[in-house]
C-alpha cells in the first residue's frame, strides 16, 4: 500500500543523505558576542554569525552555524595549489 511505499522512499532518502558530505568544520576568532550568538571572523576575512557560548577573542571551531568548541590558538597557514 501507500504506507509501505512511503516508508521505502523515506529509507532511500535517509540513505542518500548519509552519503552526502555535511557542512565543513571551520575555525575562526570571536569578534563580537550578543547573548547566545557570536560573530566569528574566519582566517580569510569572512564573518559568520553562529550560535553557542564564547568569549570575545576566543578561537573556536564551528560547523553549520553552531560553535563546536574551543580551537587551539595556533598560527594559521594557507596552502595554495
Amino acid at each position: 500500500g501507500k504506507t509501505s511505499r512511503w516508508k521505502h522512499m523515506s529509507n532511500l532518502f535517509t540513505r542518500l543523505k548519509k552519503l552526502l558530505p555535511g557542512p565543513p568544520l571551520l575555525v575562526g576568532d570571536v569578534v563580537a558576542v550578543s547573548g547566545t550568538t557570536a560573530t566569528v571572523e574566519e582566517p580569510g576575512g569572512g564573518r559568520s554569525v553562529v550560535r553557542g557560548e564564547a568569549t570575545l577573542g576566543d578561537r573556536v571551531y564551528f560547523q553549520g552555524g553552531v560553535i563546536q568548541g574551543p580551537a587551539p590558538d595556533l598560527p594559521i597557514i594557507f596552502v595554495e595549489e
